[in-house]
């Protein structure tokens, strides 16, 4: 079953770009963690700074653009067959495995979690170069890809956002540090008590999909945009 998705307040959610100037989307990715199972479910989100001009003050998943360190970094191991096939029906393979890398990364900055496992330091230039020295390599084969959406154009920011999904036991270790502080606050809320937060209309539809894919995880993958002026959702096998 579909979940609903509120298109008004997907709308509301980022202001207009004031020049009015046609965007093109930035490739972005996005990872919800998941721990306690199917019968009490927690996943692990954060409240944005007021400060910020995109979707302030609101509660999400952790997530972020794509950098060009993303391309070249080193991981202990690879995507999963199913989802990198998924991945690299919409864009080259390389740059597949490069927004793998960016929702570990992204979790990793904004959060301190690092879904990973150990690995002997070593010294790496860049952005990459604390994650490696703490002694781990990115845990790829834990991700499931599992929704797409694209902002709506006329916005101050746009993503082409690919959400992941982990299960927290793939992480190093279970508990969340204060991050680079882009979250004022982090924590593992139970599933049904973050659908009561002030979240953005993307994340509320996400987080109606991980909750059915608990119990279905081969359901179809949701893509949201807008076509011609309208949300549309469509599913990808």
């Amino acid at each position: 079953m579909t979940q609903p998705f509120d298109a008004a307040q997907d709308l509301l959610d980022a202001p207009r770009s004031p020049s009015g100037a046609r965007m093109r989307p930035r490739d972005a990715a996005t990872l919800i963690l998941v721990r306690g199972g199917r019968k009490a479910p927690q996943v692990l989100m954060g409240r944005r700074a007021s400060g910020h001009v995109f979707m302030a003050s609101k509660w999400v998943f952790p997530g972020g653009r794509i950098d060009r360190a993303d391309f070249t970094a080193a991981s202990a191991t690879e995507p999963t067959a199913e989802g990198l096939k998924r991945l690299s029906a919409e864009m080259p393979t390389r740059r597949a495995r490069a927004l793998c890398l960016t929702a570990v990364r992204e979790t990793w900055e904004e959060t301190g979690l690092m879904l990973a496992r150990p690995a002997p330091p070593a010294s790496v230039a860049g952005i990459w170069r604390d994650f490696r020295r703490s002694g781990a390599l990115p845990d790829l084969a834990a991700l499931s890809y599992v929704a797409r959406a694209i902002t709506p154009p006329g916005r101050t920011r746009r993503f082409d956002a690919r959400f992941f999904m982990a299960d927290a036991s793939a992480l190093l270790h279970p508990e969340p540090t204060a991050g680079s502080g882009e979250l004022d606050e982090i924590a593992w809320l139970p599933l049904e008590d973050a659908r009561a937060l002030d979240l953005p209309a993307i994340t509320r539809f996400v987080m109606g999909e991980i909750a059915a894919r608990i119990g279905h995880p081969g359901r179809p993958l949701p893509f949201v945009r807008m076509v011609h002026g309208r949300h549309v959702v469509d599913h990808l096998d």
